[in-house]
This record gives structure tokens, C-alpha cells and sequence, in this order.
């Protein structure tokens, strides 16, 4: 049989088949519509049903793409919000090529530790070809059973569609248990515990990005079945900023977005996350991604990360302050609220830092504690911001010393060191001109000998000049501080920044 035309009853499935399967293969037919179109003369007839339906298959394989394995019955969701059905054949259809919906999640994974794993294993190949199976195949097998879809991205890369927000972190999170040998999802009915060979294979770790949940960030299907636009590029920048924060473990970084619809889609029937409070969401800010500014929230799923349920008011607090520029007096005492909170719920340390903190040799928790004390009191009853600011660059000395801190924490103290350490170079210079005008009034007797005499010694002189800044002789010393703030606010803005510049 060469054309449609030709078809008759005695015409075979398998003759059938054959002229559609021609016709696929040279690209004369590459969707539903169009096959549909072509076979209209015999469509009427159930006996070419089979054929068609075949041909479709066929037509998905090779144009689908990374959508080629979904199926109206394995991913009923995803099937619903990405292909346009066909009346006559509801399991067959068209994919869309531009999602603009808001039912669209996309999640990035990236499995830590896979390049030195290989290099580790290229005298055991066998090792190398397990773990290669486990990615192409167990994680598919995950996706699917989630009722999301997978596909494996330059070697240890893993792209997930899911069609809700609570399908995009159930995968998540069950691929991260099969890969670190964890049990936080523990859902019966979709197996994470490794089987056969892939017993073997070492625990991994894995940073994920999830994204989605918004008509503003449409998802574009190339000519080839690909994926492309915003939303994955969004997914892949989350994903690294959670193997920013996380190297060693595993993390995953949402947008807001996805928190909220996921508690939308469980107020009335709960997930078994939900049902277990196996998840908690926590603040983490907003992170600019090529000029747009995106709210996120870490899923925390380790029980011993927990922890951070309890400062969680805490960072919202600092989030908001940095956001409204409050740096005259705001987010200076948030963070050190923020840190004390820290110190209080975080595992208990012992630290030896490089230099002695206020003659202290060891640090402890307590005594970080009752340093943030210290730097209120300067800051506020004192206003003594040079001493303020150095308090500052005290806690990240310590806190960059402890793998426990929450590196998120530790990136916003980094920024707002620098902010500080800007406007104090400016107040120092006009404090020092006024201590400068007044040193006969600050300094009596042989002091003012010295600091005559000291002039000509720099390092004695900029001694007394500290001192100086102290002196209650000197007025208005938070009128000045605040206005600088103010005169500086647009450099002053302060925004976290991940990924490519």
C-alpha cells in the first residue's frame, strides 16, 4: 500500500502500520493533527484503530522529546495540562509548545560527588555502569510513579516535570532518598530502597531547585521536545544556589511560590509529607536571578536541620528590614536578635578563633550569646560604631569556624558587613575631623601633649582617634550616622546574588 487511498477491508494492521510508519520516519508526518488528517479517509473504521494508535506512539517517541514516555495513564495530571487531546482518540493528541499555565512545576537535581565518583571508579566500570542504570532508569521509575516525568541532563543533571506542587517535592525528595539511603518520604507505595547491584553504590547527596506555579513564567517546548524558557532556567539557578549553601549536603531550594500552593493543594486532603510534618519551609529571602528578584524558602527535611523552625520568625524579621533599608538602627539589631536565636537552638560549639574575641581564648555559644549583648549595647546605648561594626566581623570570623552555622546566615552577615563597613569609613572620616577641631576639649593635660606629639606617629594616633570617637564631648553622634545612612541609601540596597554574572 503506497497511499491512504488504497485502504479496504482487506487492508492488514501491520500494512497499515507500515505506510504511517513511512510516512513518520521521512518527517512527512510529525503530529497527531496531522496524522489524523492524513488517515481521515479510514478513521471511521475501528479496524485501523489499532494502526493509528501505533503510529501515534511512534509519533512520540520520535518528537516528544523529553515528554516522548508520558502516557494519559501513568501521568494523568501532567497528560491534562500538557496535551491537547483528541476527541476521537482521547489516549492520543498533540503536545503543547508553549506552557503558560500555572499547574507547572519544574525541579533541577544535581547529584554531588558523581565526577569524583567516577574518576574513583574507572578501574571498576561495573560500578560506573550501575550507577549510570540507577540514574536512567530508577529515577524514571520514581518520576513515574509520582505522577511526574524525568530526564537525565549532562551526565550527573536531572530535570523533573511534575503537574503540582506537592508532585514536584515528593519526587524530590523520594530521588534523595534513593540516592542518600534516607526514609523521609516513606510512602508505600512508590519504593526508594535500592535493590540488586545498586546496594553497592555509596550514599550521594543531591542539590535541587524547584520552580513553578506561575502563569508569568512560561515554559517553552522546543521543535525537538525540549524544554526551554524562564522557569527551567529559574530551577537550574535554584539549584545552584542550594549547592552554594549546602557543598557537602543535601538541599533543596524553592520559589515562594511553590510553598504556597503546595499548602493550597493540602488544606483540605494532606499529602503524607503533610500528614507526617516531614517537611518545613523555611525563609531564605529574596535572590536576584538575572535582574529578577525571586522569594524563596529551603525544604527542610532532615530532622536535625529542624533547628531552624526556631529562628525562622527571626529571619523574616532581618528579610524584611533589608527589604524596607532600614540601616540606621533596624537591621543591625535584627541581625544580632537573628544570631543570639541562632546561638541559642544550634548544636552547642567550642571554638578557638585565630585572634582573641574581648580577651576571650575559646568561644563558646554562651559567649556568643552575651556578645551580641556587647553589640547592642555599643550600637544602641553607646553608639559606638566602630565597636559595633567590629562585633560584626567577630561573629563571621567565629561562625565561618562552625559546620553547623546555616551558611545563608552567614552570606547575609557578609553583606551586611560590607554595607556598614562602607557607611563607617565615611562617619570615621568626619568623626576624625571634628576630634581633630576639638582635641584641646577631649584631651586634658599631658593628654593633649601626646596627641600633639603624636601626630607624627600613626599608629599612636590612630589610637586616640578611636578614643576620641567615645567622647561625650562629641554631640550628635547617631544624628550623623543616620544621615549618612540616609545621604547613601541607594548604595546602601542589599540583595543576595546567585549564578552566572
Amino acid at each position: 500500500m503506497k497511499d491512504i487511498t488504497e485502504y479496504n477491508n482487506g487492508t492488514s494492521e501491520f500494512e497499515l502500520f507500515s505506510l504511517l510508519y513511512d510516512k513518520i520516519i521521512s518527517k512527512e508526518i510529525v503530529t497527531f493533527s496531522k496524522l489524523k488528517e492524513y488517515v481521515a479517509p479510514v478513521v471511521k473504521d475501528k479496524a485501523a484503530h489499532p494502526a493509528i494508535i501505533r503510529a501515534f506512539e511512534l509519533i512520540k517517541r520520535l518528537n516528544w522529546g523529553f515528554f516522548r514516555l508520558l502516557g494519559p495513564q501513568t501521568h494523568k495530571k501532567l497528560w491534562r495540562e500538557m496535551v491537547i487531546s483528541d476527541k476521537d482518540f482521547p489516549e492520543a493528541g498533540d503536545l503543547k509548545k508553549t506552557l503558560q499555565i500555572s499547574n507547572l512545576y519544574v525541579a533541577m537535581l544535581d547529584i554531588h560527588g558523581y565526577t569524583k565518583f567516577c574518576m574513583e571508579s574507572r578501574k571498576n566500570l561495573s560500578m560506573m555502569h550501575t550507577l549510570d542504570w540507577a540514574i536512567e532508569n530508577e529515577v524514571r521509575r520514581i518520576s513515574t510513579l509520582c505522577g511526574a516525568i524525568s530526564q537525565r541532563e549532562r551526565g550527573d543533571e536531572i530535570v523533573v516535570v511534575a503537574a503540582s506542587a506537592t508532585d514536584a517535592i515528593m519526587v524530590t525528595l523520594c530521588i534523595i532518598d534513593y540516592f542518600s539511603k534516607t526514609e523521609v518520604v516513606q510512602d508505600p507505595h512508590i519504593p526508594t530502597k535500592r535493590t540488586g547491584n545498586a546496594e553497592a553504590l555509596p550514599a550521594f547527596k543531591i542539590s535541587a531547585g524547584i520552580t513553578g506555579g506561575n502563569t508569568q513564567s512560561p515554559l517553552i517546548i522546543t521543535e525537538r521536545g525540549n524544554l526551554a524558557g524562564f522557569l527551567l532556567n529559574s530551577g537550574a539557578r535554584l539549584q545552584t544556589r542550594a549547592n552554594e549553601l549546602s557543598p557537602k549536603e543535601s538541599r533543596v531550594m524553592i520559589a515562594k511560590q511553590v510553598q504556597m500552593n503546595y499548602q493550597k493543594e493540602n488544606t483540605q486532603t494532606k499529602c503524607l509529607l503533610m500528614k507526617k510534618d516531614a517537611v518545613y519551609f523555611f525563609d531564605t529571602g529574596h535572590i536576584e536571578f538575572k535582574g529578577v528578584m525571586i522569594p524563596t524558602c529551603e525544604v527542610v527535611f532532615n530532622k536535625d536541620d529542624r533547628y531552624k523552625e526556631r529562628f525562622g520568625e527571626e529571619m523574616t524579621k532581618l528579610f524584611g528590614s533589608i527589604r524596607e533599608n532600614l540601616w540606621e538602627q533596624r537591621i543591625y539589631l535584627d541581625m544580632m536578635e537573628l544570631l543570639s536565636k541562632v546561638f541559642q537552638v544550634m548544636p552547642k560549639f567550642s571554638v578557638t578563633p585565630r585572634e582573641p574575641v574581648h580577651g576571650m581564648q575559646t568561644i563558646t555559644d554562651d559567649s556568643c550569646i552575651q556578645l551580641c549583648r556587647y553589640a547592642i549595647k555599643a550600637y544602641i546605648q553607646d553608639e559606638d560604631y566602630d565597636a559595633a561594626v567590629g562585633f560584626l566581623h567577630d561573629f563571621y570570623a567565629i561562625c565561618e569556624q562552625l559546620p553547623s552555622f546555616d551558611r545563608l546566615i552567614l552570606d547575609y552577615l557578609k553583606g551586611i558587613i560590607a554595607k556598614y563597613d562602607f557607611i563607617l569609613e565615611t562617619y570615621n572620616s568626619h568623626m576624625d575631623h571634628e576630634v581633630d577641631e576639638k582635641a584641646s576639649q577631649i584631651f586634658q593635660g599631658n593628654y593633649y601633649k601626646t596627641w600633639l606629639a603624636a601626630k607624627n606617629g600613626a599608629q599612636i594616633f590612630e589610637k586616640l582617634k578611636t578614643a576620641g570617637r567615645k567622647s561625650n564631648d562629641i554631640s550628635k553622634k547617631k544624628s550623623l550616622w543616620f544621615s549618612l545612612i540616609k545621604q547613601k541609601s541607594e548604595q546602601m540596597e542589599f540583595t543576595l546574588y546567585s549564578g552566572k554574572k
